[in-house]
């Protein structure tokens, strides 16, 4: 009986060392299948989903774990599913992907939260035109003021990203409740849908804000190679498929003239060659781990790691891993008041984890 309580111990709490101070890993009792994203309700509580369709609410602090009823119709095709999540007050929004006929489509929900059920459902916007593959939605949604901002993936098409005309490959920012903002970039008479604000992205699963410069930042996945950090800015163009950010196609061939970055497009804060498969991003301003303020924690799908960016004079200057090949492949990243970070893996027969000090 000792025996099998020890082995139970050492599953739960994973305890290594990062740059000389000591780190626990732990696995709390929170059984999920493939989550995707996280938003907190309030101090203690977590909204969590899964590409399957399923949102969790999760009490952090006794570990309970209670099924949201909904009628969202989310599809899990391919890359596709019910995909993140963010919530104010019994107001919650999530985007997940859509399907009419045979083709499919990145899309936003407005739902208020009553007594462990989504009501209300309502689809507030859907990007245009829907495509008949299952590749790259995005899709993360950030909260900045009365605003929200998502991202929507390019879903494989490449230069579609680079066609104003739709909203496939772009950050789109609307209103909380689904209208289009007067002061996005359509104003200025460049003839951009009323509902974009950047364009030229390939398939952001990350997103968040800075605290520092209430600056809106995303994750992008490149082909093989050019995955990035960088700024929502509008009106601006980060340039797929006419650049690559130092990626290559998967055949190997160049992209474009094979430039990482061309004038007239903005450039990218920070760039993995090769690839991470990055995806949840978090800037860290909590107290349990004092060395990471002000930097980004950055998730990798592929290398199965949490890093920390480190940040000096508003730039990213270098990358420490914190764990690797510990939960799988790291999905998001959510931080409590206290400072601990909360974890899920995009994986099946997974857990909620927690980093503490």
């Amino acid at each position: 009986m000792i025996k099998k309580k020890l082995i139970y111990f050492i599953s739960i709490f994973l305890l290594f060392t990062f740059n000389a101070y000591s780190i626990v890993l732990e696995k709390t009792p929170i059984e999920l299948n493939f989550p995707w994203g996280m938003s907190w309700l309030n101090s203690e509580e977590l909204l969590i989903t899964q590409k399957t369709g399923e949102i969790y609410l999760v009490n952090t602090k006794n570990s309970s774990q209670i099924q949201i009823s909904h009628n969202i119709p989310s599809i899990f095709f391919g890359q596709g599913g019910l995909l993140d999540i963010v919530s104010e007050k019994n107001i919650v929004w999530v985007t997940c992907s859509i399907q009419k006929g045979r083709k499919y489509t990145t899309a936003v929900y407005r739902a208020e939260l009553q007594n462990n059920k989504l009501i209300n459902e309502k689809l507030i916007y859907e990007a245009l035109p829907y495509i008949d593959n299952g590749k790259h939605f995005g899709s993360r949604i950030e909260i900045f003021d009365d605003y929200l901002y998502v991202s929507v993936g390019e879903r494989g098409k490449g230069m579609i990203a680079q066609d104003f005309t739709n909203s496939i490959g772009s950050i789109i920012r609307i209103h909380k409740n689904g209208e289009y903002p007067k002061d996005n970039p359509f104003i200025k008479g460049n003839n951009w849908l009323p509902e974009l604000f950047q364009i030229g992205v390939r398939n952001p699963q990350g997103m968040t804000l800075d605290p520092q410069t209430k600056t809106i930042y995303i994750s992008n996945h490149g082909p093989k190679g050019g995955d990035f950090i960088g700024k929502v800015v509008s009106g601006s163009n980060y340039g797929w498929k006419k650049i690559g950010w130092g990626g290559i196609n998967y055949s190997g061939t160049k992209i474009g003239d094979g430039n990482a970055w061309e004038p007239g497009f903005l450039k990218p804060e920070f760039i993995w060659v090769p690839s991470i498969a990055v995806s949840g991003i978090k800037f860290y301003e909590g107290n349990a781990f004092p060395q990471w303020k002000d930097s980004l924690l950055v998730s990798s799908l592929k290398y199965k790691y949490l890093s920390v960016l480190h940040r000096k004079n508003n730039e990213f200057v270098e990358e420490e891993v914190i764990f690797k090949d510990k939960i799988g492949r790291v999905r998001d990243i959510e931080i409590d008041q206290s400072g601990n970070v909360y974890i899920i893996a995009d994986e099946t027969n997974s857990n909620l984890f927690i980093l503490k000090p």
